[in-house]
């Protein structure tokens, strides 16, 4: 098998905060430590760069515009602009880390381009609907132009799907995302959970745990408005973000909203509580698989990731709809069954996710493709 080159480049969309896609890049770069970095963005503080080995980032124009530091979002528009003047050239291999924009970096014929695909755009694809009502941008003339930018940016995702050679999906929900937007295939691997950082914990506490950044499509407001029906159960919420003030005006008196917490503490939670409740329709959703690694089951919705990481009846119980009736079903089906799962079977499950199943199968998929191209093969997904 041909050697992986020496000149490989990754593109991540942006550096500013360690989440799950940066959890990603961080395994990329213990597999190919000599991978140059490239971002449309890099505000990480000193004491954050250590997931990326402290590497210098080449970034783009909009690390430069006004406030990108808190507004660099908002620079959507020009992003498609702003990754194509990276000069990839230079490169053999050329890997992006992509839900946004990043794929779109401009690659040759002689140079290979991996895409690892957490998503296609989701606000510009099937999610522009939710998007746009949550976010209020879809009303009057503001609306429109909105609707014409996503409109623009559909096409040009499209367009740039070609210059990539191969997929790598984080999902089978993915790829099947991938298939319906780009009508390209996507090899699946999924994406690296820290399982080691969890103790299985058997002795669980009668409270039910929920946590995810504060945002509308995680649907915290449907666990809190299930729990006020429900009422002898208890309920503590960790995390913060834009619905912190709505969910403390419907907060009932049996459920407990911490705010943000420090990891050590959202861990104690996971491996204490008796189920870890997870409403939203991820791509594939890495709080789930952290609670199994501590023996805790999950009620999930039953859309998305979640149903690739939770076994139904073995590591936890599904709802079918977005509704206070049907989680609170789930709730109370949970409370029947709960003595019949086994935390060891649990922790398991969770296994199937470690980082060094991610290191193996990433390493593996990526010198087999470059092998391929190294033969000169014709690339066919």
């Amino acid at each position: 098998m041909a050697r992986i080159p020496q000149a490989i480049a990754i593109a991540h969309e942006w550096f500013a905060s360690y989440a799950g896609s940066e959890r990603v890049v961080e395994q990329m770069l213990a597999v190919y430590p000599q991978a140059d970095l490239y971002s449309l963005v890099d505000f990480l503080e000193p004491e954050q760069r250590g997931f990326i080995q402290h590497k210098a980032v080449q970034t783009s124009l909009i690390q430069r515009l006004p406030f990108a530091r808190s507004k660099f979002r908002q620079y959507l528009p020009l992003m498609p602009l702003a990754i194509e003047q990276f000069d990839m050239s230079a490169y053999d291999l050329v890997i992006s880390s992509n839900h946004a924009v990043t794929k779109g970096v401009i690659t040759g014929p002689n140079q290979l381009h991996i895409c690892m695909c957490y998503s296609p755009i989701r606000y510009a694809w099937d999610l522009q609907h939710q998007y746009l009502r949550e976010s209020g941008a879809g009303r009057g003339m503001k609306g429109w132009l909105v609707r014409w930018m996503l409109h623009q940016l559909r096409q040009w995702d499209y367009r740039t799907a070609n210059g990539v050679d191969h997929f790598i999906a984080i999902s089978e929900f993915i790829a099947r995302r991938i298939w319906k937007v780009y009508r390209r295939r996507a090899t699946v691997i999924y994406p690296p959970v820290d399982v080691n950082a969890f103790e299985v914990v058997t002795a669980k506490q009668d409270f039910y745990l929920a946590a995810s950044r504060l945002v509308p499509y995680k649907r915290m407001d449907l666990i809190v408005a299930a729990f006020a029906h429900l009422p002898d159960k208890r309920l503590v919420v960790i995390g913060d973000g834009p619905e912190m003030k709505r969910l403390q005006g419907i907060c009932p008196p049996n459920v407990t909203l911490l705010g943000y917490q420090p990891f050590p503490v959202l861990k104690d939670h996971l491996q204490r509580a008796k189920a870890f409740i997870f409403a939203a329709e991820e791509d594939f959703g890495i709080l789930p698989v952290e609670a199994q690694a501590a023996g805790t089951p999950v009620i999930a919705y039953g859309r998305g990731g979640s149903l690739e990481t939770v076994v139904a009846g073995k590591t936890g119980v599904f709802f079918p709809e977005q509704t206070v009736a049907a989680l609170g079903t789930a709730v109370q089906d949970f409370e029947v069954k709960q003595e019949g799962f086994d935390p060891m079977q649990i922790r398991q499950n969770a296994e199937r996710f470690a980082i060094e199943r991610f290191r193996a199968e990433f390493q593996t998929f990526v010198e087999q493709a470059w092998a391929r191209f190294h033969r000169g093969e014709r690339l066919e997904d």
